[in-house]
């Protein structure tokens, strides 16, 4: 039962907002956030549509390459930290890959970023172009449609960067300041983005055919995106020749960012990584069986479960990143908040990767309904639930003092600390416990409850009570099936756990 009390009490520290110490970059501090939409970040050439006609076009053509900016309304300061935040979706469109994600428009990260536009940062939720071939007869064949989708990814997540760099000003941008954030897909974007030096980083054998590279500047452009690259009549390739496959954009200004976030996704190969590359966070299931979390082979995912390329997820690379000492600036922060603490202890000691365990391999995503593409057949998506919410608090609260110590954001970077409460301290009682039903919690007249979540053995969020700002609540038991319970209750001055039976 120890064990378990501290699980929650970790997921607890994670969750509740401290606003007794309410600061710029760690809390919420603006109420609303402004979106423009559909900002075009570049144009360039799309092999999605080459199959020949009736199908497709039989050649790359010129596409429009959108993102979304979300802006903390009101803000006043005039050089902001940019986050550029890359979905997921198997480097597929949700028409393609099952239509729960795949777009700049995807539930979670839309929610990721109102949450981060509200602490303070300017974030643009970037598509990219899309499209391999997962179903190819052959395993090089996958292989050499994958690492060229990733090159095309790293291309425009660079590019989405050199645009913020040219309209610093009209988004009021701190450009020494900026953060490439992948999810899923995007997450193999920011990881290539933040360790490819050059092209000739690929020239390995998992990447080499017997032709040569399968990723050629000639005919993919260079690693920014700043080349024209086309075909000039390479035979085997399905591109004709002539046909252009990058078009440069933005070209003199900068490639750089200062800070890298994974949220499932790997690395095509850790000989990638050098000490010259940038901090990484990461956040990964361990047992995740589509983007190991350790070194293997990446699947197509069920019902096809093809083998691609053997790659290497947060749990390999986060220790090359550590040992390269690319981690110092978090490192020498010396973080020993519970959340750093509980992170370390089942992660090896990693100062920058949260291990979420638990069967799903992305517990914070969701869709905004079950068939959020509308598609021509349901996909029955997953929708938003409380544990999700839960997820992404805690990515939240992992990742601000992180960033703070890269970004300089502060003077102070130290989590906000939250005390443990005992019950008697602050009269905390559950009134009837044992409870057949509903149930009263209370707390003395000097210490008012603000928030509550109700979570079972396991540490699942089974309710949360927001802005509670009282010394009584009533809790409605719902369908809550008989076992025992959790109510988590935050103060002004620290938090506290009740144990619930409920009958």
């Amino acid at each position: 039962m120890k064990q378990i009390k501290l699980l929650l009490l970790f997921t607890f520290a994670s969750a509740v907002s401290a606003s007794a110490q309410n600061r710029r970059y760690f809390d919420e501090v603006f109420s609303s956030v402004t979106v423009t939409a559909n900002v075009t970040y570049a144009v360039n050439a799309t092999v999605l549509y080459l199959a020949p006609p009736p199908n497709g076009v039989g050649q790359a053509i010129p596409e429009q390459i959108r993102c979304n900016i979300y802006e903390p309304e009101g803000d006043t300061e005039t050089a902001r930290p940019l986050i550029i935040m890359m979905h997921t979706g198997n480097f597929l469109p949700p028409q393609v890959n099952g239509g729960c994600t795949g777009t700049r428009f995807d539930a979670s990260d839309v929610e990721m970023a109102t949450r981060l536009a509200k602490m303070g940062y300017v974030v643009a939720c970037a598509d990219y172009r899309l499209g391999w071939n997962p179903i190819a007869s052959t395993q090089t064949e996958r292989v050499y449609t994958l690492i060229n989708a990733a090159y095309r990814g790293v291309q425009d997540s660079r590019t989405c960067i050199r645009f913020f760099r040219k309209e610093a000003s009209t988004y009021k941008i701190d450009t020494e300041k900026i953060t490439l954030w992948g999810i899923g897909a995007g997450g193999y974007i920011s990881l290539a983005s933040a360790t490819l030096d050059t092209i000739t980083d690929t020239y390995i054998p998992k990447f080499l055919t017997p032709q040569g590279p399968m990723v050629i500047e000639l005919l993919s452009g260079d690693l920014d995106g700043t080349k024209v690259g086309f075909n000039p009549g390479i035979p085997g390739l399905p591109y004709p020749t002539g046909d252009t496959l990058c078009y440069p954009n933005h070209v003199g200004y900068s490639s750089d960012f200062a800070l890298a976030v994974n949220l499932g996704g790997a690395l095509g190969d850790t000989s990638w990584i050098d000490e010259n590359d940038v901090p990484m966070i990461s956040y990964h299931n361990p047992t995740d069986p589509f983007a190991p979390c350790g070194t293997g082979i990446v699947l197509v995912p069920p019902p096809l479960n093809l083998p691609v390329v053997e790659v290497s997820g947060s749990c390999t690379a986060q220790e090359y990143f550590t040992a390269y000492g690319v981690q110092s600036a978090i490192v020498n922060a010396n973080f020993s908040d519970q959340l750093s603490l509980h992170a370390e202890s089942i992660n090896g000691g990693l100062d920058a990767f949260y291990p979420f365990l638990g069967n799903d391999s992305s517990p914070w995503a969701f869709s905004a309904n079950a068939n959020p593409y509308n598609l021509g057949t349901s996909p029955n998506c997953e929708t938003f639930a409380a544990t999700h919410d839960a997820y992404i608090d805690t990515i939240m609260r992992y990742f601000a003092p992180r960033a703070c110590a890269v970004l300089g954001l502060s003077p102070d970077c130290k989590t906000i600390k939250t005390t443990e409460l005992s019950t008697s301290q602050v009269g905390m009682a559950a009134v009837p416990n044992p409870t057949m039903g509903d149930f009263i919690l209370k707390s003395d007249a000097r210490y008012e409850m603000q928030n509550i979540e109700i979570v079972d053995v396991a540490g699942r969020v089974c309710a949360r009570y927001m802005n509670v700002n009282n010394t009584q609540f009533e809790v409605k038991r719902g369908n809550l099936a008989a076992g025992i319970y959790f109510a988590r209750v935050q103060f002004k001055e620290g938090f506290v756990t009740q144990k619930i039976i409920m009958n």
